[in-house]
């Protein structure tokens, strides 16, 4: 019997050169050898790092390529021809087809449970259920084994009903599959496999077969493994395998134990060699039967390593290597980066990269599970001009179709509520080109429109707020802004049917936002990369998205959301010759000089197994399934073999945004094993590239405008602010900024008082009267705004009543003591002896009966204290109560507000609360103040302020009060940059 033809290159060996060149030779006697040579690799990634070895090892001369064929992807049309042959195999059933129909299965659970109600829920563990039937055929296991599993297993109830449902979606499924003609990915593969086995046995190939780089122990892809060592010309070429046969590294191999070799407990599946030990206990043959494929290349790192390396990955009962101390032999060119968070490790990465440029010919890659950390680095490299792509892809959802997309219907779901709304109509997709400009005009006119509190759902309320705010702003362009808004309210229409709707489909969903996406963008939104594979998504869903049944409209965001990050979209052709960026799975097999492995995280890499919610792992084991540890030992496969570069280096970050990261479980056993030394100057540079440098300490802004643009009329809530703030009344009468309010707001403190302010103004214009009628005053107000914010209405109303009432009692009171309601909401000017004319509005002015005056101030939050009343910081009620005593103020009907001499003022706080109201006199305490003095001091204070600051040259320094509050103009007087303190507001 002849010696099986098994080879194996050892990690520390460029795997795709050293096969490139160890083909060649083999074929060096016949020109046309390599061509009759077909090699089966594990992917297409791996077919064009073979090709382009090839092409390196040519020169300058021509070459003839053996064939190449992926095996590891499903679906692979070369794959498929080449396995196929003659043979009719149905084909499988697409991927978005199988998975809507299994979601439906879930989504039709029995029992009511609760798990299958949410449409994206339902789809997650549709996913996980396609995982789980894949294992099992991939396994090639009878379903019908879960009966007798369930029947022998001890398992708690909800597992036993959750194996019932499977039973049940496994009977049920193949049915549907067989209704479309198509066939399982797994089972099709199975078939193909044995068709081509099959061929061979007949008709053995000509040229030389290589699988190589394959390491998958499924029972097809071991048939036809071992169908290839079967050949006359077949061999096998194997990645990574430790070849080292010590006596050290006999006791290592041993102790990763496998089912597969007859070893009881549990398997070592989070080792790096585990699945190779299981490929060749099934193709029954031993280590020592694997021959070195004893072939170097220019791109190998140092031997020394690989020992070490495999001695620091060691089971736990086999880690006699540790004994000896730290290692050092083969490290010299390993370094590791410590970053405090992922920005820096990004930055560090980038930095590492761009360094690798300066040498001529020298080529670097980031390998890294972490897409988001991927990212970032690409970002960083765009800086420099080094377009560098992600070969893992971008997911969908995050390129300009696909965010546009998922934009729209979030917007739908929403009812076109402000922030969502202008998210579409602000996208840089839409109406771009020519009429760009002034789409962009109207669109920033409509946000300024629909700022403040949110408008009832619907197109009809957002374009009756545009209406509402051109009458109050009284544009001349007011109809041109409504003849646009009519024609974008339009273009949403499609979507907006749907928001109506109870519950929609994924047809009715897709069919809108093709209309919509047409209408807003035009060609743009389906063109490149992205905007194909959004066209093509969309078009699957309006012909086959009906199977995944109905769902409410609030899911629709949701489960968009998960069907575009499912969808990678990859550049169609290539960033830097010399850079990349890779996941690890894109890695395997590939090799740059300068190999950096980042986001050595537990949680990152490796990732956390997921959990399958299918089967228990006590089942698992019995059906003979990989574990879920399996993910760790192909990331622990990844890491040893990425190490093997000359120039390795190691990041990972210390926190990020939320938490301490623990290390990875690598990088601990790694450099606890070996010593690694710390690259410090990368990380020194990272931090100094983008660092402030010295900071200068600034000086306050003290703007001083000529006399003649100083305003000579200011309300009276505008002299405190002069007082405490210039700075604050500058910004806001002279330079006219007002700060916007927000988009898509809840009421407000702001907004709730007013209500109030209303209601009591409503019921004293109205001559008072009963409790009764302040009730249904307020029933009437809380009704129009809870149809709005039922929450609102629920919160909010039981405490306004409680308020409103207490006022209404208060006032009944008073008038029992003399106390009457003269005028409500009284307003007018009063000037000042210096010429300077003030300006107010008294909530109410009540006047007793020996013609007494009173101003009230509602309250329904903080009230100022005696203090800051006293001192002259709050001196709008004393303003007030002079304009009143001297006739200044009156009503809008007209009705001027008698004379009458000062008396009181107070704050009437309308809380609501377990004291439903209090009256502040802010005029009591020590030392006591008279009404009359009051005003005095604010008249006095007032027309020595104005005289100051608007009738001379005086700057406008900001907080000159020490303690004021933080205002809405701080930021631009720069004060967290002059003034050390922590902020905080009034």
């Amino acid at each position: 019997m002849r010696q099986p033809e098994i080879f194996a290159i050892p990690p520390h060996v460029a795997f795709v050169d050293a096969l490139a060149r160890g083909l060649l030779t083999r074929c060096a006697g016949d020109p046309l050898a390599l061509a009759r040579t077909h090699v089966l690799l594990p992917n297409r990634r791996a077919a064009r790092a073979l090709t382009d070895a090839f092409v390196r090892l040519s020169g300058d001369g021509g070459i003839l390529l053996p064939r190449m064929t992926p095996v590891g992807d499903i679906g692979d049309d070369s794959f498929d021809r080449f396995a196929s042959g003659e043979t009719p195999i149905a084909p499988a059933v697409p991927p978005l087809q199988r998975r809507l129909e299994l979601a439906r299965l879930v989504r039709a659970m029995p029992g009511g449970r609760e798990i299958g109600r949410s449409a994206v829920e339902a789809l997650r563990l549709g996913d996980a259920l396609c995982e789980t039937l894949d294992a099992l055929l991939s396994e090639e296991i009878d379903p019908e084994r879960l009966r007798t599993v369930v029947e022998d297993a001890d398992l708690a109830t909800h597992w036993q009903e959750t194996l019932a449902f499977l039973d049940l979606v496994i009977t049920h499924w193949p049915p549907a599959r067989d209704a479309v003609g198509g066939s399982d990915g797994g089972t099709r593969v199975a078939a193909m496999i044995d068709a081509l086995v099959a061929r061979w046995a007949t008709t053995p190939p000509t040229g030389l077969v290589v699988a190589a780089g394959v390491t998958g122990s499924s029972p097809p892809l071991v048939r036809l493994l071992a169908a290839v060592l079967r050949l006359p010309a077949g061999m096998i070429v194997l990645p990574g395998l430790d070849m080292d046969l010590s006596e050290a590294a006999e006791d290592r191999w041993a102790a990763i134990r496998c089912r597969a070799t007859g070893d009881e407990g549990r398997e070592s599946e989070e080792h790096p060699q585990y699945a190779l030990k299981a490929l060749l206990a099934r193709l029954a043959l031993e280590r020592a039967d694997v021959r070195d494929w004893g072939v170097a290349s220019g791109n190998d790192g140092p031997a020394a390593r690989t020992p070490q390396v495999m001695a620091a990955m060691a089971p736990a009962d086999a880690g006699d290597g540790w004994s000896g101390g730290t290692a050092t032999t083969g490290f010299e060119t390993v370094r590791a980066v410590e970053a405090a968070t992922p920005a820096e490790e990004a930055q560090v990465i980038a930095l590492a990269l761009r360094e690798a440029l300066a040498t001529p010919g020298k080529t670097a890659a980031l390998v890294t599970p972490d897409r988001g950390l991927a990212r970032r680095v690409a970002a960083h490299c765009r800086r420099w001009g080094m377009m560098v792509d992600d070969s893992a892809g971008t997911p969908l959802r995050i390129t300009p179709p696909g965010a546009l997309a998922l934009a729209l219907v979030e917007a739908m779901a929403q009812g076109f509520a402000p922030v969502a709304l202008l998210a579409v109509l602000k996208h840089p997709l839409v109406h771009s080109g020519d009429p760009r400009l002034p789409w962009l005009r109207s669109v920033r006119l409509l946000d300024r429109a629909v700022r403040g509190v949110r408008p009832p759902p619907g197109l009809e309320a957002i374009g009756e707020q545009l209406d509402r705010w051109l009458a109050d702003t009284r544009r001349d362009d007011a109809p041109a802004l409504n003849a646009w808004w009519e024609d974008a309210a339009t273009q949403l229409e499609p979507l907006a049917v749907l928001a109506d709707r109870a519950e929609i489909d994924l047809p009715l969903l897709a069919g809108a936002l093709r209309q919509v996406g047409d209408a807003l963008c035009g060609d743009r939104l389906w063109a490149g990369t992205d905007g194909r594979a959004l066209a093509t998504l969309v078009e699957a869903l309006e012909s086959g998205g009906a199977s995944f049944g109905r769902f409410p409209v609030d899911d629709a965001p949701a489960l968009v959301a998960a069907l575009l990050s499912d969808i990678a979209v990859r550049p169609a052709y290539g960033g830097h010759p010399r850079l990349a960026i890779l996941g690890p799975l894109e890695a395997r097999l590939q090799r740059a000089d300068l190999m950096i492995l980042g986001g050595l995280n537990e949680g990152t890499w490796p990732g956390r197994p997921s959990p399958d919610p299918w089967l228990a792992p006590a089942i698992r084991n019995r059906l003979g399934l990989p574990g879920l540890a399996r993910s760790i030992g192909l990331a622990a496969q990844d890491f040893t073999g990425a190490l093997g570069a000359a120039q390795v280096l190691l990041t990972r970050a210390r926190r990020d945004a939320s938490a301490p990261l623990v290390a990875s479980r690598f990088w601990l056993r790694l450099t606890a094993f070996a010593e690694i030394a710390a690259d410090d100057r990368l990380l020194l540079l990272a931090r100094r590239l983008d660092s402030r440098g010295v900071r200068t300490r600034i000086e306050a802004p003290a703007p001083n405008p000529p006399l003649a643009r100083r305003p000579h009329r200011l309300s009276v809530t505008e002299v405190d602010t002069l007082r405490g703030d210039p700075f604050a009344f500058y910004a806001r009468r002279m330079l006219g900024l007002q700060p916007l309010d927000p988009l898509d707001q809840d009421p407000t403190a702001a907004t709730r008082g007013n209500r109030i302010h209303d209601v009591m103004e409503d019921w004293i214009k109205s001559g008072g009267g009963s409790l009764e009628r302040l009730e249904r005053l307020a029933d009437a107000m809380l009704d129009a705004e809870g149809k709005q914010f039922p929450l609102l209405r629920a919160l909010w109303a039981p405490r306004a009543r409680r308020g409103l009432l207490w006022a209404g009692v208060a006032v009944h009171a008073r008038e029992a003591e003399g106390w009457y309601p003269a005028a409500a909401e009284a307003a007018g000017t009063m000037p000042l002896p210096n010429g300077i004319e003030l300006k107010g509005r008294a909530d109410r002015i009540d006047r007793h009966d020996d013609n007494g005056l009173a101003v009230i101030d509602y309250k329904t939050g903080r009230t100022p204290t005696a203090a800051e009343v006293k001192g002259g910081f709050a001196s709008q009620l004393g303003l007030l109560l002079a304009m009143a005593a001297g006739g200044w103020l009156g009503t809008k009907d007209g009705t001027r507000v008698v004379k009458g001499h000062p008396q009181e003022v107070a704050y009437w706080k309308l809380s609501g609360g377990k004291d439903p109201g209090k009256i502040v006199d802010p005029l009591k305490g020590k030392p006591p103040m008279s009404a009359e003095q009051f005003k005095d001091f604010v008249l006095d204070g007032a027309e020595r302020l104005t005289t100051e600051l608007l009738l001379a040259e005086t700057p406008f320094r900001p907080k000159v009060v020490p303690g004021m509050g933080w205002t809405d103009f701080d930021h631009l007087a720069r004060v967290r940059e002059w003034q050390d303190r922590p902020r905080r507001r009034r």
